[in-house]
């Protein structure tokens, strides 16, 4: 029996999911297949249901799961039949996976990607009652907040361009160790941080350039962006030149991949050299 699961979205065309996934399906000789369906908000649920009933696929095939972008994350939350407490949390779904009896069992596995990528660079004990700074309070924000927490992070600040939108995620995750600061006071609490993450989309490729003075920031401190086009940020291309560990944006995407791809296919992929080469290829990138 073929085990088929993609991604959907609205675009969908810019997604390296299949990429991703086709890499590891050819990798480990799998009987399975994973594609792109571009699917607006409105068509989501009879989509879904239109692939677990087999439609539009071969008679030996099973639907078993998909990806989701946003703004589809957020509301399949109401759909969902089992919601991982990530999920809940989070406030999104990226992983759905099909049960055996048709059930949807939700997941967040962005969060894991983002701890993941950062475990591949720096020993996460280190990050023991320490402290964070993120950049962004959009639908980024709030799964690299959760993995920080996890990861025994004793303070996190938190600011964004629009101080609202940062107070309303502060006050939806309280039981977080949160401390909202204003865009404009950024950088005066680098020095008391060991790590800085980017999450928003300022530096991305199109986008306006992230202003963000380093010189504060203390030697070991580390800093991650999760954009990937460019793979060098000008971020993470500033905090290199002054020494600091560096995380770009890529491995996060590609270990946020594994979890549904074991959940759908059986086989636990792994995330090496080849892969990331494979999918910097695909972005045009080298």
């Amino acid at each position: 029996m073929t085990l088929c699961a993609g991604v959907m979205g609205f675009p969908i065309s810019h997604s390296m999911s299949p990429r991703l996934h086709g890499y590891w399906i050819k990798k480990y000789a799998l009987d399975a297949s994973y594609q792109a369906f571009e699917v607006r908000p409105e068509e989501l649920m009879s989509k879904i249901s239109s692939l677990i009933e087999r439609e539009n696929l071969p008679k030996d095939a099973r639907f078993r799961g998909c990806n989701l972008t946003i703004p589809l994350k957020e509301i399949i939350i109401d759909q969902i039949d089992e919601l991982e407490d990530a999920a809940k949390i989070i406030g999104a779904v990226n992983t759905v996976i099909i049960g055996d009896e048709g059930q949807l069992i939700g997941r967040n596995t962005d969060w894991i990607g983002f701890t993941d990528s950062l475990a591949e660079r720096v020993d996460l004990n280190r990050f023991k009652s320490s402290k964070a700074l993120v950049l962004g309070a959009g639908g980024a924000a709030r799964g690299i907040i959760y993995a920080l927490e996890k990861s025994g992070f004793s303070k996190i600040y938190l600011t964004n361009r629009t101080l609202l939108r940062a107070e309303a995620l502060a006050k939806e995750f309280s039981q977080f160790p949160i401390e909202v600061i204003r865009w404009e006071d950024r950088a005066k609490n680098l020095g008391n941080i060991d790590l800085l993450v980017n999450t928003t989309s300022l530096g991305m490729s199109g986008q306006q350039r992230l202003e963000m003075p380093l010189e504060g920031l203390q030697k070991e401190a580390v800093v991650t962006d999760i954009v990937y086009s460019p793979l060098e940020t000008e971020l993470l291309k500033s905090a290199k030149e002054r020494g600091h560990i560096t995380i770009d944006g890529l491995g996060m995407l590609l270990h946020q991949a594994k979890a549904g791809f074991e959940a759908w296919f059986g086989t636990r992929p792994e995330v090496d050299t080849n892969l990331r080469a494979y999918v910097l290829e695909g972005l045009g990138q080298k």
